[in-house]
């Protein structure tokens, strides 16, 4: 259980959030939104110990351990990628070793015997004989194989270290966890496995993530930072997004009687309750269900960006045919022989094991890349919109704002330009900046506006939710389900897959997969994962 007392955090003379008086009890999971500099990090720092706060307190319950996600990856470059996961619990790290040296003593005295005894009762109650196995779970459960368990640290990829890093986290569970982006560098399949293992997790969490579907998955309760305000709401991300929207449209709905309103919440709460009791959460977490109550549902303060997309010609019926297209780097096939036609309606997401395949092969039809054999072809009919994954070659100038936009532009007057930057939440002097000084978010915004200017009927989406916030995600995912026009793309985002595609393409060494149906269903599919899996050998 972690409390929190007239908790205030100040940086110079912005206050970020004060007067912040929260519990956080066991069985609980706890996500952690915001926009962007809102203070989500902040909040998990202070509560680690990491960063004292201006005001205020946090305490724990007596005897309780907490456990980070660690960001340092070089913090373990010397130890073995196992005995990095048992550092997770350094009470029972700090009896092995001092267990381990007593009996390496060649003097071993009678007073090391009873010292070595007192050890040996601790690491058993501390269930340290399971440790090794406990860890190694953990491991294999986060795609680090076995051969891998007595390498040391500094031997693996920065992918497999967050992997082990976050393995290190969730060992000996915890009383008190706290997880920021634990979902980052994970494919999807690690990602189901860690909503699992949260979804019943019966001490307490704390997790800041931008993924949606990760947030609903394991999340019983939503912290919203906001305004220099910290407040907490029973239901997960998609609760809070649905109620904050229909209080919204409420609010702004002057004549409904109040009876009329109180009828539609509760409707409202009911259905999204059924929902949420066929979850795959424990019993004990669906009581969040019971706290549910009208008075919490309040407007969100929230700015979306206004993202749309209008085709200026429907697609005719020939849109993209792809001919034996194969590549491969360094020796290596990312895809071979892939066929598909794309028909009208089709919304595609590109899949495989090998990020690298789904991001060439949008090269590659985009005509940023030669194939190694095969052709593809674009219907007359069609005008195309790229979003790539890498846009930085995009921002290598001194141009300003207004002045980049306007080179993807008919119209280069200020009236026109402002309002598509206004949309995507640039306004005032922000249209005057220099390109290079924008975050990354703020440079997806920009590569979105330039795609909203060319009013095409195809988008090529390589990434789509990289660098945005959980407000432009929640637009762009939006914006994209309700899209006339086709989508090809390439996502890590599930939620956006699994609202807006309709077809997936499955690219593997030895050719490809394609099935109409929904993405749920293809990635618990075991006849599927057995056929991809023959495909990858």
């Amino acid at each position: 259980m972690i409390t929190v007392s007239n908790l205030e955090i100040q940086f110079g003379k912005r206050v970020l959030f004060q007067d912040v008086n929260l519990k956080f009890t066991p069985g609980n999971c706890y996500g952690v939104i915001g926009a962007n500099g809102a203070g989500k990090s902040t909040l998990l720092r202070i509560l680690s110990g990491e960063l004292e706060p201006t005001r205020g307190n946090v305490m724990f319950g007596p005897g309780e351990r907490l456990s980070v996600l660690k960001q340092n990856h070089y913090a373990y470059d010397e130890c073995t990628v196992l005995d990095t996961v048992l550092q997770g619990h350094m009470d029972l790290w700090n009896v092995m070793k001092e267990k381990d040296a007593l009996y390496a003593k060649p003097d071993f005295s009678d007073a090391d015997g009873v010292r070595a005894a007192e050890l040996e009762e601790k690491f058993a109650e501390m269930d340290g004989w399971n440790a090794e196995s406990d860890a190694a779970a953990l491991l294999s459960g986060l795609g680090i194989q076995e051969e891998l368990h007595y390498s040391l640290m500094k031997d693996l990829s920065g992918k497999q270290k967050v992997r082990v890093l976050l393995a290190q986290a969730l060992f000996g569970k915890p009383d008190n966890l706290l997880l920021d982006e634990p979902t980052n560098d994970l494919d999807i399949e690690t990602v189901m496995w860690l909503e699992n293992y949260l979804s019943n997790y019966e001490n307490t969490v704390l997790v800041v993530s931008h993924d949606r579907h990760f947030l609903d998955a394991v999340s019983t309760h939503t912290v919203d930072i906001d305004f220099g305000k910290v407040q907490l709401f029973a239901g997960n991300y998609s609760f809070w997004y649905e109620s904050s929207q229909l209080a919204l449209r409420q609010a702004q709905a002057k004549n409904k009687k109040a009876e009329e309103k109180k009828k539609e919440l509760m409707e409202f709460i009911r259905r999204f309750s059924a929902n949420v009791a066929k979850s795959k959460q424990t019993t004990s977490r669906k009581k969040m269900l019971e706290k549910l109550n009208v008075e919490e549902i309040m407007p969100s303060t929230r700015k979306y960006p206004g993202i749309i997309f209008t085709p200026e010609r429907e697609v005719g019926d020939k849109i993209l045919d792809v001919k034996n297209l194969s590549k491969q780097i360094e020796g290596k096939w990312l895809f071979r022989d892939v066929e598909f036609t794309v028909e009208k309606g089709d919304k595609i997401v590109f899949w495989s094991k090998d990020p690298r395949a789904m991001t060439v092969l949008l090269e590659i039809i985009t005509d940023n890349m030669k194939a190694d054999s095969g052709s593809y072809n674009w219907g007359v009919t069609v005008t195309s919109a790229y979003l790539p994954m890498d846009n930085s070659a995009y921002f290598d100038t001194d141009m300003k704002l207004i002045d980049w936009l306007g080179q993807f532009s008919t119209d280069t007057s200020e009236t026109f330009l402002r309002g598509f930057l206004g949309k995507m939440l640039f306004s005032g002097e922000d249209i005057y900046k220099n390109v290079k000084v924008l975050s990354g978010g703020e440079k997806m915004r920009c590569m979105i506006a330039r795609m909203m200017l060319k009013n095409a009927n195809v988008l090529v989406l390589d990434s789509p939710a990289n660098h945005l916030d959980l407000e432009s995600i929640q637009a762009f995912n939006n914006m994209l389900m309700s899209f006339k026009g086709i989508v090809l793309m390439n996502s890590h985002d599930h939620e956006f897959i699994q609202t807006v595609c309709n077809r997936i393409i499955e690219l593997t060494p030895q050719g490809i997969i394609d099935k109409r149906m929904d993405f749920d269903d293809y990635i618990t599919s075991e006849s599927i994962r057995e056929q991809a899996a023959k495909m990858y050998e």
